[in-house]
């Protein structure tokens, strides 16, 4: 997805592994010893320093086909580094869905995928072979050799449209400031209410939104952008507020490094005088951000980025209605909002328990927001192409994957457009008893974005406030598995032993068990080289090879032992896990003292992410031995504990695990940076905390 700013949870219908097993009690000492969290710049540096070396002379390349190939030996470094563990990506899972083939955008970055104006929905399933044929007409007219109209052919077929859909969520929006968050669960629902100067179509190009067209100068350093003149703010029920004008995007921009919500990395280094504006006290007037005039926006670059147009479809660069703004107590300048927005009383803006806090220029105005319940947008009656729009509303309902079985008969009766099926829950064997696999169940394309499981180098949380999610270990507990997981050779020994088939096909069954697994942190296609390339020790890449070639050989050449094409297995290794396991008990010596525990967290009510933490315990046991390694299952009763304790903690301090893989990426647009800065070290890396850094 995209590169954007997603940072993902794993849905708990697609989830983990448990058991209910914790570590045995070992024998006191005699002197009482205590846990102490280490220094997160200096365990980075003895893990990724090496990485982070690599990525700086990435940065320094002299152009794009050379930087890709110092990407793809940084990112063999990540992955030898053992520090996390790519699982799955979305799709490749059976499922039955209303909707057409590819009737939403298809990027494989940014917020655009979650963008559903566009979408067809029919009022019955879509059989295999009307899919098919749907594909088909698709892939003529990314070629060029024809019109895609899956409205017509499905009408064609028989089929009534409808104009209302209806989905599911797993996680309340926390608020309805898009600038002030860099989460999905968030941006999923305002990407359908607030547009942004491009956008991508569903063949996969780029078209104008806001911005009707746009120049760059010769130089590469300079975007002009000139606005459509009938695009206004609508608040939450309709009415007419304000035009959207440049200096809304100018706004929107200073806000959003204000916020410091974890977007503001992403343009650091590439609009002119951000970094200076974060760090340094620079001031707003030398950012690159300028309203010519009400309908012309400039924004200038510190250095010519070829991939800076692929940006502009997330979310931080997003308008913002200034006047709407500091109607509602927003204010601007770091210092001053950090003041103003911590006073809930007179900062009103954007709050998640309100939706007339906020105002809409998009598509769809959001006019329901329940905690746990419904949130729901509905056509904008005033927006500036009403023939792109589709669907009357879209309606999500709170299902945090406690009932599958329902959710698969709400889905044949109609309530929802579709759903995927599993073993574990039952649906998949559902589907084929009555009849619904054999005619309507395809296999879900795949996508850009990596779930990934994290081990936590510097752990500083063992349970969550109030107590709840308590690990079991002792203090001397703590400490030997803090040792043992700063020690590369045992983690390598856990991710190779790490049977990901095996975790997958809980939820998938076993003839997709490898579908949708992914093996490298970038999508292995995302990018590919227009020329040839020779590195510095004088191998040579050919024109048109792709990232993930490139990642291959490097991680054969520091000898990973890793496969990282998608559908394989391709970190699972018993005996090379064993060899690991011995290299690393011989360094460890006696500084420590197995088994070593580990700390997993599951949600209980979901049967899915509890099926598949069993199988994380007894994959690693088994290949291990539980008295050199042993997996606590640690019971998350409610959704909000289980997000706590790994998606949403917002620290690395924060995370309440050992090993968490509820977490992914998806990219926010079309460079591997947008993946691999995420592990950059200093807080620069928004996804170190999944690894319990910064």
């Amino acid at each position: 997805m995209q590169t954007f700013k997603k940072f993902f949870c794993v849905a708990l219908a697609l989830t983990m592994v448990l058991s209910l097993a914790a570590c045995g009690k070992k024998e006191e000492a005699p002197v009482e010893v205590k846990y102490e969290r280490g220094d997160d710049e200096t365990v980075y540096q003895a893990t990724l320093g090496d990485y982070e070396s690599l990525m700086k002379a990435a940065k320094e390349a002299a152009d794009d086909d050379e930087r890709f190939v110092l990407y793809a030996q940084a990112e063999a470094a990540l992955l030898d580094s053992a520090v996390f563990l790519p699982t799955t990506t979305q799709g490749g899972a059976y499922t039955i869905s209303r909707i057409a083939y590819r009737s939403t955008p298809y990027v494989n970055w940014g917020n655009d995928d979650d963008r559903w104006k566009g979408m067809i929905v029919s009022e019955d399933l879509i059989t295999k072979e009307e899919r098919a044929d749907l594909k088909a007409m698709w892939e003529a007219a990314v070629k060029g050799e024809a019109e895609y109209d899956p409205a017509a052919y499905l009408t064609s077929k028989g089929h009534n449209l409808l104009k209302d859909y209806t989905y599911s969520f797993a996680t309340t929006p926390v608020t309805l400031d898009s600038l002030n968050t860099s989460s999905q669960s968030d941006t999923e629902i305002l990407v359908n209410c607030i547009d942004n100067l491009v956008e991508y179509n569903n063949l996969g190009q780029m078209i104008p939104a806001l911005a009707k067209s746009w120049d760059v100068s010769e130089d590469g350093l300079t975007y002009t952008f000139h606005l459509r003149d009938d695009a206004y703010w609508f608040t939450s029920e309709g009415t007419q507020y304000a035009k959207v004008t440049a200096e809304d995007f100018c706004a929107g921009f200073q806000h959003m490094l204000d916020a410091e919500a974890g977007l503001e990395w992403l343009v650091d280094g590439v609009v002119k005088g951000a970094g200076d504006y974060l760090y340094n006290g620079g001031s707003w007037d030398e950012v690159g951000y300028k309203a010519v005039d009400e309908t012309t926006l400039e924004i200038t670059l510190e250095q010519p980025t070829s991939y800076f147009m692929t940006m502009l479809t997330y979310s931080c660069f997003n308008p913002l209605c200034k006047s709407f703004y500091e109607s509602r107590g927003g204010v601007f300048g770091r210092e001053a909002y950090a003041e103003a927005s911590a006073n809930t009383d007179t900062y009103t803006f954007g709050k998640n328990t309100d939706v007339s806090s906020q105002v809409y220029n998009g598509a769809f105005l959001l006019q329901k927001l329940v905690d746990q319940s419904e949130i729901k947008v509905v056509k904008n009656p005033g927006y500036y192409a009403p023939e792109s729009v589709k669907l009357d509303s879209i309606t999500w309902i709170y299902d945090a994957g406690e009932n599958p079985t329902q959710f698969y008969n709400d889905t044949v009766k109609g309530v929802y457009a579709g759903c995927a099926l599993s073993q574990s829950s039952g649906t998949l064997d559902m589907a084929k008893s009555d009849g619904n696999f054999d005619k309507y169940a395809y296999i879900s394309d795949t996508t850009s974005t990596t779930y990934f499981g994290g081990l936590n180098l510097n752990r500083g949380t063992y349970a969550l406030e109030g107590g709840t999610v308590a690990s079991p270990k002792t203090e001397q507990q703590k400490i030997d598995t803090n040792t043992a997981l700063n020690n590369k050779n045992f983690r390598k020994a856990i991710v190779s032993a790490f049977d990901k088939a095996a975790y997958n096909a809980v939820s998938r069954g076993e003839d997709l068990a490898t579908t949708n697994l992914r093996n490298m942190y970038t999508h292995p296609e995302f990018v590919q080289l227009s020329k040839d390339v020779t590195d510095a020790n004088g191998h040579t890449f050919p024109a048109g090879t792709l990232y993930g070639e490139m990642v291959q050989y490097y991680v054969d050449l520091v000898g990973a032992g890793i496969t990282v094409a998608d559908g394989v297995n391709g970190w699972y290794n018993p005996e090379a896990a064993k060899s690991y396991l011995d290299a690393a008990k011989s360094e460890l010596g006696d500084s420590v003292s197995f088994p070593i525990c580990i700390d997993v967290v599951y949600y209980s009510a979901a049967k899915v992410n509890t099926a598949q933490a069993q199988a994380v315990k007894q994959v690693i046991e088994d290949c291990l031995g539980a008295d050199n390694v042993t997996i606590n299952l640690v019971e998350a009763t409610t959704s909000e504990d289980y997000y706590a304790s790994g998606y949403r903690a917002t620290t690395g301090e924060a995370g309440n695990f050992d090993l968490f893989y509820g977490s992914g990426w998806g990219p926010d647009f079309g460079d591997p940076c947008t993946y691999l800065d995420t592990f950059l070290g200093n807080g620069a890396g928004y996804m170190t905390k999944v690894i319990g850094l910064f």
